[in-house]
């Protein structure tokens, strides 16, 4: 079953984060994973959530994106996204 991982990312170092975004994409390739949504204006429409910058990754399955975000691949990118922002992500299941 598909599955999307939401990441909701407070870039706190703009500058160091471009680093980040172009070892990460790779690795999200790599996995099978695709973006829906890299960064796009986000609009809040109810309740108090104030998002900052939202990413939305599509993988054929839960194993799948768990397995991109554990990776070794991915090691590098995701200590620089830590070091670099504030963020928060989920894996949820597709319909």
């Amino acid at each position: 079953m598909t599955a999307f991982v939401i990441l909701d990312i407070e870039v706190t170092d703009p500058v160091n984060y471009e680093g980040y975004k172009q070892l990460a994409a790779p690795t999200v390739a790599q996995y099978g994973g695709t973006y829906v949504v890299r960064g796009g204006h986000a609009e809040n429409l109810e309740g108090d959530w104030e998002p900052k910058r939202i990413v939305v990754l599509q993988f054929e399955s839960v194993e799948r994106a768990k397995a991109w975000i554990n990776s070794p691949e991915y090691s590098e990118a995701r200590a620089l996204r830590q070091k670099y922002s504030i963020s928060k992500a989920i894996v949820v299941e597709g319909a």
